[in-house]
């Protein structure tokens, strides 16, 4: 019989429990062990039961439970423990408050509170909020951030179905399942204002429709985040689903989400600041182009205080931050031009602001660019004045993909820089690992490593005994090959088979045999069949009498991507052969949980995208801070720290690119042989005392090279340093003047550009012989430039000079700053001098060229404006130097 209504009703604690309450509110409990096991002490069959849990947990422990656990003096000692090991954390002086500026006062130069908005966030399993490796990063962040206690303040949504649970059917087809989240039975509270109501934000829709949300609250250790639930009464059937799925719905439905999160998500900010009065945010970090909106509405906000439009935008780019993810031009939201305008203007949201000042922000309106689509990632960037992607190669990528917002610079010259992501090694790393390194140097020094990193910290790793090291992997592979049997048996009950059919279970995988792991979303450029493209090769490599493989494959495919779910099948067929069964599994409804016992539990980490399309691929990171070695494409952040001591890169057939299936074909053999040839011999190769030494230590090589490069502590400490800082003193020495008289210097610069040229470029000395010039000698330079109704305050004139290729292309180049010498003529002309030293020998060569320059303004490429020579301009431009 089915309930026709569903509420939540909450335990009563007795009062010596109380602080369970709020160990369980605040989700530092998914990463800090002592208070795991605390609530697993509470009822060890109930912990596994609630999924592990704690909200869940308590809502199910009996009342005679309860009353004996307020009568146990043990365990209510180790609870004020935990609890005040909860205060300490929250409310002490971390890393962030330690930092001084210049003037040597404390955070003096530091932005006191940044908001980070993301469409997602996986910060545990209990709070399904999340799809990928997008939200893991974003969980991961919020969590870095308190750690070091950087004072962030993290906005997305709350989706009432979160991301699709995922199933198989008979023939391996995947299925979809949306169970509804009730935020009642969730680790989050309602934001309330003080007289008790809910707090709520409001969007206004075309028609004179409204868009009501309200706001949870998580604690994620010290950070507050802040989720949009359009689930209220009072919205109409349309806008009550807004927030139903993550990443679902057409067009206007996404749009409508992003909205909420990015206009919604800064009106939701300013009510929490000024109910729990926590400073408001000075820096603005854009968690890929989903939340671009959030700056329009700072427009709107500062134009209430009298600032116009230009200037308004100025201030907001001044504090903003844009962090792009996707190398790939599918991965960004493009809306048609019209669905935009429909939205916004006097009969939508921002009313008052001109709508095609909206519109400018996103237009592709640029040489490849679709005129009539508004693209999310272009709005980002044009709203943020300092912009990164994800790994050093990302950036690369980023710069050429958006190259078209800078017309006239070479795409290394595009103000996108690189800050490669992290992983929160306190919720991947297994307790075995963490045990290991506080027998080795202390539990303490453990918990500080894997937080803040260090490598004095990680170089204690040098000391392990090899034997510690190989029982601690037999241990983490074995507890996977139980994971694995529990999980496969569930899938294949829920496929359809019964029990008596699935004896054959208890065979799969083995504690002793080279494991690999491949996990992740099922886009087409992932490749997860790639393993697949000669499945007899592979075969032979999982049932090699020696030295055999297994592997473990987890991954969904987007709902609406059936060629991703075709992938997934064929992969699911392989396994289900019976010859090969018991050495190559796929599980269904990777997450989370499954997430932290496979990193641990497999010997190699494979990773085998298209390059150079995978951003950063932060799977592997997880699994080397478990003792994982990696097998990968160099790509993402593996084309980066990738070292023979500790892994091994898949070559590459680049110039096959044209020819998919060839290209596949080239790299699945480069692959076979590695595994082949390499990898499992030195799995099973035992040296003295009978271990795999070679093995090991590429094992314990991982640990310390990479374990402090590859943390979300560094990742975040990079953020503060490199990014939110900078953003913060730009947004502070701007000011409502600075920011109009930029905003009106910009305008006029834009206006008179047409009238700047270079008129003659000359090299005065010494005279290049047959086209060859000496090294170390200095060339010296005179330019003569039309600066048009502009003056020698507004530009600078640069040489720009560098080896040079078969084209002449500079390349590595190096800027040369000139100053003006005379002018104006009476044509008007200004003439510009300076020293060229040529300090690399081979082809070399220069040209000039013509920049905006202001001293508010973050960069000379900042207006994607510059003058080159032209052709006839004279002798100097693009001489080489040979």
């Amino acid at each position: 019989m089915k309930a026709i209504r569903r509420f939540t009703v909450r335990p009563v604690l007795p009062d010596p429990l109380r602080p369970l309450s709020d160990l369980a509110r605040n989700l530092r409990w998914s990463w800090h062990t002592e208070t795991r096991e605390l609530f697993q002490s509470v009822d060890p069959e109930g912990w596994q039961a609630s999924g592990e849990d704690p909200v869940r947990l308590l809502g199910t422990v009996s009342a005679e439970r309860l009353a004996a656990l307020a009568g146990d003096r043990r365990f209510l000692r180790r609870l004020g423990a935990v609890a005040d090991d909860l205060a300490d954390y929250v409310g002490g002086r971390r890393w962030y408050q330690g930092q001084e500026g210049p003037d040597g006062q404390a955070g003096a130069e530091l932005p006191s509170s940044i908001a980070y908005f993301s469409p997602e966030f996986g910060v545990t399993a209990a709070l399904p909020q999340y799809s990928g490796g997008l939200g893991i990063l974003a969980g991961d962040h919020l969590k870095a951030a308190s750690d070091l206690g950087v004072p962030l303040i993290g906005v997305g949504l709350l989706y009432r179905h979160g991301y699709f649970r995922q199933s198989l059917s008979r023939d391996g087809w995947q299925q979809e399942h949306y169970p509804v989240l009730d935020p009642n039975e969730l680790p989050v509270s309602l934001l309330r204002e003080a007289d008790g109501h809910p707090c709520r934000v409001s969007l206004r829709l075309p028609g004179g429709r409204s868009l009501r949300a309200h706001i949870w609250q998580a604690r994620v250790g010290r950070v507050p985040l802040l989720m949009l639930d359009s689930d209220v009464e009072e919205n109409g059937p349309g806008e009550r689903d807004v927030t139903d799925r993550l990443y679902g719905g057409g067009s206007e439905h996404r749009l409508l989400q992003e909205m909420l999160l990015g206009i919604g998500g800064v009106r939701a900010v300013r009510a929490y600041c000024r109910i729990t009065g926590h400073p408001e945010p000075e820096v603005f970090h854009t968690n890929e182009g989903h939340a671009g909106f959030l700056g329009l509405e700072r427009i709107r906000e500062l134009g209430r205080t009298g600032l116009d439009f230009d200037a308004a935008l100025e201030t907001v780019r001044a504090g903003t931050v844009f962090t792009t993810h996707t190398p790939v031009p599918a991965g960004i939201d493009r809306f048609d031009r019209e669905l935009v305008a429909h939205h916004f203007g006097d009969d939508g949201e921002l009313a008052g602001v001109d709508v095609e000042r909206v519109l400018q922000l996103g237009m592709e309106t640029y040489p490849g660019g679709e005129p009539n689509l508004f693209n999310m990632a272009v709005m980002g960037l044009r709203l943020a004045q300092r912009a990164n992607g994800v790994s050093v190669l990302h950036s690369s990528v980023s710069r050429g993909m958006f190259a078209g917002l800078w017309p006239g610079f070479d795409p290394d010259e595009v103000p996108i820089t690189s800050v490669t992501n992290g992983v929160h090694a306190p919720t991947w790393v297994d307790p075995e690992v963490f045990r290991l390194g506080a027998r080795q140097i202390g539990a303490g020094r453990t918990e500080d490593a894997l937080s803040v990193g260090g490598s004095t910290r990680w170089d204690a790793v040098a000391d392990i005994p090899d034997d510690e090291i190989w029982d601690l992997r037999r241990v983490l592979r074995e507890n996977l090959v139980h994971e694995v049997r529990s999980r496969l048996r569930a899938s294949w009950l829920q496929r359809g088979a019964v029990e008596a059919e699935l004896g054959w279970i208890d065979g799969v995988l083995d504690p002793d045999v080279l494991t690999i792991g491949f996990a992740r979303r099922v886009p087409s450029y992932k490749r997860l069949t790639l393993m697949l493209r000669d499945r007899d090769r592979l075969m032979e490599l999982l049932l090699h009498p020696e030295r055999p493989i297994q592997i473990v494959v987890a991954g969904k495919a987007h709902p609406a991507d059936d060629g991703g779910k075709r992938l997934v099948q064929e992969l699911v067929r392989f396994a289900d052969d019976p010859r090969v069964r018991h050495r190559i599994v796929f599980l269904p409804d990777y997450g989370m949980r499954m997430a932290q016992k496979l990193y641990p539990g497999c010997d190699v980490w494979l990773n085998n995208p298209l390059r150079p399309l995978e951003a950063c691929g932060t799977s592997g990171m997880k699994a080397a801070l478990n003792g994982c070695l990696n097998l990968s494409v160099l790509d993402g952040w593996w084309d980066e720290w990738f070292e023979p001591d500790f892994g091994w890169a898949i070559p590459t057939a680049d110039g096959a690119a044209t020819e998919e299936d060839r290209r596949d074909d080239l790299e699945a053999n480069g692959l076979y042989d590695l595994i082949e040839q390499r990898v499992a011999p030195r799995f099973y190769e035992k040296g003295r005392g009978q271990l795999p030494d070679r093995w090991i230590e590429m094992v314990r090589q991982t640990l310390v090279t990479l374990g402090p490069k590859v943390l979300a502590g560094r990742m975040v400490r990079e953020y503060v340093e490199r990014l939110y800082a900078p953003a913060a003193r730009a947004h502070r020495a701007l000011g409502p003047d600075g920011a109009r008289e930029l905003a009106a210097w910009k305008a006029r610069v834009r206006r008179a550009w047409s009238g700047v040229a270079v008129d003659h470029v000359e090299a005065l000395a010494p005279t290049a012989v047959n086209g060859t010039a000496e090294l170390g000698s200095t060339l010296s330079l005179r330019v003569r430039a039309e600066l048009g109704d502009l003056g020698p305050d507004d530009v600078e004139v640069q040489a720009v000079a560098g080896r040079v290729d078969s084209e002449d292309r500079i390349a590595g180049a190096q800027v040369f700053p000139l100053k003006p010498a005379a002018g104006p003529d009476l044509e008007g002309r200004w003439t510009y001098e300076g020293p060229l030293a040529l300090d690399r020998a081979g082809p070399y060569g220069y040209t000039v060229r013509v920049l905006p320059a202001h001293r508010l303004l973050a960069s000379g490429v900042d207006l994607g404006l510059v003058v080159l020579p032209t052709e006839a301009t004279g002798e100097g431009a693009g001489v080489l130097m040979r």
